[in-house]
Parts: C-alpha cells; structure tokens; sequence
C-alpha cells in the first residue's frame, strides 16, 4: 500500500526553492510532491504543473485542449 505521508508547510518550502526540482529554472520535476498544482518559484504569480506527477500533467493537458477548442470553435464563427 502507498504511504499517506502528507508533508508540512516547512517541507513544501523546501521543495519549492530546491533548484534540483526546476528544470532550466522553469518547469517543475518534484517525485516525492504529489500537489496537483504546486506554487511556482515566485508564489504570487500562480501555480505550475509537477512533469513528474502524471495526474498533474493529465489536468494540463486537459486544461490545454479546453482552451484550444474554445479558441477554434471562436474562429468558426468568423
């Protein structure tokens, strides 16, 4: 059975300033964090997505076909 270990605010911190968890500084690679949608380096500006977490890269890619669908069937009614 998967261990439930939930980590606190102070581990998720950490997490998050870790520069071995950012590739090229910008994308999120985290195993161990299992957030959907964790704060990105600067925590005001939003959230990112974890590419090491399927279940978050899933949300993305359904939140990017939402927008490329709207965006097209808006360009139909032109």
């Amino acid at each position: 059975m998967e261990n439930q270990y939930k980590p606190n605010q102070e581990t998720k911190d950490k997490w998050n300033i870790d520069p071995n968890n950012w590739i090229w500084g910008m994308f999120y690679y985290n195993k161990e964090d299992k957030r959907l949608l964790p704060p990105k380096r600067i925590a005001w500006m939003g959230w990112t997505v974890n590419f090491a977490n399927r279940n978050s890269v899933l949300v993305f890619v359904i939140i990017l076909l939402l927008i490329l669908m709207f965006a097209y069937m808006v360009g139909l009614k032109k």
